[in-house]
């Protein structure tokens, strides 16, 4: 069983988790129950899935939930993207968190890669 709290990935994708809880508080309040729900969920299911692989019992389950993971990477990639088209986060904002977003997407990849060759 890996301790996922020291692997990188991990560490950046809870500090992008939280971003993303900060920045969504600024919503609309109608946005509750929609993009702030989807955003949210998403951030969280990134870091959430990487400890529930790190806490199975073998690397064929530890990619599997790498790979929810990464959907779950793509999925706010998007989000992120509307969230700025409707002007809810600045062009700047989202620079930064599509950027940090891009980072967690490679060190995912990476992560797999290395699960692959052992």
């Amino acid at each position: 069983m890996l301790d996922y709290r020291k692997l990188n990935v991990w560490q950046k994708a809870h500090v992008f988790a939280l971003e993303i809880y900060k920045i969504s508080s600024a919503f609309p309040q109608n946005e509750i129950y929609g993009l702030v729900s989807q955003m949210r969920r998403a951030a969280v299911s990134i870091p959430s899935n990487i400890s529930e692989g790190c806490g199975r019992l073998g690397n064929s389950e530890l990619k599997q939930f790498l790979g929810v993971s990464m959907g779950s990477a793509n999925e706010i990639e998007y989000q992120l993207l509307l969230a700025c088209d409707l002007g809810y986060i600045s062009r700047n904002d989202y620079k930064k968190l599509n950027s940090d977003i891009e980072e967690i997407r490679k060190m995912l990849a990476s992560y797999i890669k290395k699960i692959n060759k052992t």
